[in-house]
């Protein structure tokens, strides 16, 4: 099933400090509704169509066709993130990034470790980072950049309590390499 919008006027009201991190969650709220919006519509539509009640585009035939396939129809991939995935696993990833926006927005925090790769916009959240620390120690932003330490942690449920500074982030992927396990910070 597709899952229902974030219902935007209900979580600005429940919000109680309003820091980048908000601003980030708020904003993948408002582009998975689209989203979600663009699915729910489409689908409709083309149910409506082949039940006779509407006449059949030729947007609701590259949709059928689509779906046919297994790919993601270029409606969706327009209004969502990157992805070279197939329809279902797509759907599944879409599933994933819904829950994750979810418990964001629930608890008003950053998870312990965030799956960045599962935002539409991965920056946004980067650049939060950045304005936090920027605020907490009075400097500029301007003069911020991000310095990246690779953990030993490999699964997300080892994570059991935020850095010191700045975030736990989840999601790279390393390609053309490996990393060994147990080596730490000196890795290299």
């Amino acid at each position: 099933d597709l899952p229902e919008d974030f219902n935007m006027v209900e979580i600005t009201l429940t919000i109680t400090n309003i820091n980048p991190y908000i601003v980030v969650s708020l904003q993948e709220c408002e582009r998975m509704n689209t989203l979600l919006g663009e699915i729910r519509k489409s689908l409709n539509d083309l149910d409506a169509g082949l039940k006779g009640q509407l006449n059949i585009t030729e947007a609701m035939e590259r949709l059928n066709n689509s779906l046919f396939v297994n790919s993601v129809p270029t409606t969706w991939a327009d209004k969502a993130y990157f992805s070279k995935k197939s329809l279902g696993d797509w759907f599944a990833d879409l599933l994933l990034r819904v829950e994750q926006i979810a418990k964001w927005i629930e608890k008003q925090e950053v998870p312990l470790s965030l799956w960045i790769s599962g935002l539409f916009n991965p920056m946004s959240f980067l650049t939060a980072i950045m304005q936090v620390t920027a605020r907490e120690f009075v400097l500029p932003l301007d003069s911020m950049c991000l310095q990246t330490d690779v953990t030993n942690m490999f699964e997300v449920e080892e994570v059991t309590a935020p850095p010191e500074r700045g975030m736990y982030i989840h999601g790279l992927f390393l390609e053309g390499a490996q990393w060994e396990k147990g080596r730490g910070l000196e890795q290299g």
